[in-house]
């Protein structure tokens, strides 16, 4: 293999577009896993989360830990399906990961670090399934 294939090969946009896909797909998995814990704890001990005060969207935690058990749970799902490279599951993902991002937001108060750390992984998980066309993978499919 010449170092001019090699080049052609590293920098081959199918190639990042599937593994980007694949990263979405595992990040959806991730962090819908991780809410979904997130919001099994505020249901269940729901004084672990004390939202903190002058803080415009504080409700109660336990309302908060259903949702976030709910939408966890739908994202861990279609990021099992967007494994498959459905366009449905993506489409789905990205729109339950930008709900996830926006719930998340509005959690800021009862647990900061962990709420921005799951927005970090829906941005990263949306720009992933973004970036990812069938016809892209086809294409880098038939090439090797």
């Amino acid at each position: 293999m010449t170092d001019q294939q090699v080049g052609r090969a590293s920098s081959d946009p199918g190639r990042w577009a599937v593994g980007a896909a694949v990263f979405g797909a595992v990040m959806m998995i991730i962090g819908g896993g991780f809410q979904a814990l997130e919001g099994f704890v505020a249901v269940v001990r729901h004084a672990f989360y004390v939202p903190s005060s002058h803080y415009a969207f504080a409700t109660d935690a336990t309302g908060w830990g259903w949702v976030h058990l709910i939408v966890g749970l739908v994202v861990m799902v279609a990021g099992f399906v967007a494994l498959t490279g459905s366009l449905w599951a993506r489409i789905v993902g990205i729109v339950m990961l930008f709900a996830s991002a926006l719930i998340n937001f509005m959690f800021i108060p009862y647990y900061p670090v962990w709420a921005l750390l799951i927005i970090g992984a829906d941005l990263l998980a949306i720009w992933g399934l973004c970036l990812y066309s069938r016809d892209v993978a086809e294409r880098h499919s038939e090439r090797y």
